[in-house]
């Protein structure tokens, strides 16, 4: 199976489910968002692993970019919202323009900023709806890693000694490769790149 943008794309607005949720999520119609993370990656890696079920996702992760309101409480009042539209979603909203400060990072310029700056590449990952229910993709650290079931660290999580302790963390609790047998994960890290 030859996997690209449009595959992705296509295997994500195949899926009842998927638009279902990025529907709900549209209703909010909220500055820059997208869903991402798990979301999408598990469903590109359920695909090449054969799975015939889905793998469950602990939360499906809607994020937005409003400076305008970073109050936390905002957050949850649009959670509570999707939830009376998907009651059985693990619904998690945040606003990326409040994001750094608990992160303690720089602040990011956008929703797309925000995501190239996730710990890894095969989780640097969105989608959203456009006006006409077209499923629109954003990968700012490419597809490459996530198709070919690599999991590494993004650029920016190999700048500092305690951004990759993070994300060596992070790997270590996840533990993708339980589910995902087929997956190459990369633990030690030297290198500062750029996507």
């Amino acid at each position: 199976m030859i996997f690209n943008e449009e595959k992705i794309i296509w295997l994500i607005r195949e899926d009842k489910w998927m638009m279902d949720i990025l529907k709900s999520a549209k209703l909010l119609n909220l500055p820059d968002w997208w869903i991402c993370a798990g979301f999408v990656r598990s469903k590109i890696w359920d695909t090449l692993h054969n799975f015939n079920e889905r793998t469950l996702i602990p939360d499906i992760d809607v994020i937005y970019f409003d400076p305008k309101n970073i109050d936390e409480l905002e957050e949850k009042k649009l959670e509570e919202i999707l939830k009376t539209l998907m009651p059985n979603i693990p619904w998690s909203v945040k606003n990326e323009a409040r994001m750094h400060i608990k992160s303690n990072m720089p602040p990011y310029s956008s929703s797309v900023d925000a995501i190239s700056k996730f710990p890894e590449t095969a989780t640097a990952l969105g989608v959203k709806l456009d006006e006409n229910d077209n499923v629109i993709l954003t990968a700012p650290c490419g597809i490459s890693d996530v198709v070919n079931l690599v999991v590494k660290p993004t650029p920016f999580f190999t700048e500092t000694k305690e951004r990759i302790e993070i994300y060596e963390d992070r790997i270590t609790k996840k533990n993708w490769k339980s589910t995902w047998h087929n997956l190459k994960v990369i633990l030690s890290i030297i290198l500062i790149n750029r996507c």
